[in-house]
């Protein structure tokens, strides 16, 4: 079988669906300079050149870490924008039907949560903590301990859960075949998602509680140090 497309979703470029699909760093540093907002420079926390020209690379890199890491960090009117936004993502984007306990990229502690909360902190202090320029979660929260800007207890309590509900998203989309953001609700999916991660036979119902148990303690931490 063949590998999976790489799937990219060019609506997120600048300007959207309005935007060219294709622009000159220079059209990049206009943009930014003048039109983006907050919810893009977050955006840009993700961004890692791994391919291409490698002066281009170097050259957009440059263009984009004063925006992604500002000095002084974020304004407290930007946090307050972040947090409306996460607000309204919680309450607009989880697809109906879907079960907030046991959605894992949506749902309470589940990615989501732990990657904004990573993130808020990366845009209010990377400008003055270099180890926290980074596009992976995990680095970021040891940068984040080390820094002292999260206590060593939650920054595992959220490493635990972005683990945990990474390792049931792939195997969740070994069962089904396609990818998923939802904890089955199907017994049989359940008991085959509880296979794949190393659970006996007959353990499913451990594999969701071990799940509601860690996502809960994420979610308490979320509490405390995204939304203070």
């Amino acid at each position: 079988a063949s590998d999976p497309p790489l799937e990219v979703d060019p609506d997120l470029r600048p300007e959207g669906k309005n935007g060219p699909m294709v622009r000159t760093v220079e059209s990049y540093a206009a943009y930014y300079a003048k039109w983006s907002h907050v919810w893009e420079f977050q955006a840009l926390l993700r961004a890692d050149p791994v391919a291409g020209d490698e002066e281009l690379r170097r050259r957009f890199t440059d263009l984009v870490d004063p925006i992604r890491f500002p000095v002084e960090g974020i304004s407290e009117r930007d946090v307050v924008e972040v947090r409306r936004i996460k607000a309204r993502v919680d309450e607009e984007r989880l697809p109906r039907g879907a079960d907030r306990q046991t959605h894992l990229k949506l749902g309470r502690g589940g990615l989501a949560d732990v990657e904004w909360t990573v993130q808020l902190l990366q845009m209010r202090h990377a400008g003055s903590v270099e180890a926290l320029r980074t596009p992976q979660a995990l680095p970021a929260l040891e940068a984040a301990t080390e820094a002292g800007l999260i206590s060593g207890s939650d920054a595992a309590t959220l490493a635990e859960a972005w683990r945990l509900v990474s390792r049931v998203r792939n195997a969740v989309t070994l069962v089904r075949g396609k990818p998923a953001d939802q904890l089955p609700r199907d017994a049989r999916e359940r008991a085959a998602v509880a296979r794949v991660l190393g659970y006996p036979a007959g353990s499913s119902d451990q594999m969701v509680n071990d799940y509601l148990r860690t996502t809960r303690r994420a979610h308490a931490v979320v509490e405390r140090v995204f939304w203070q």
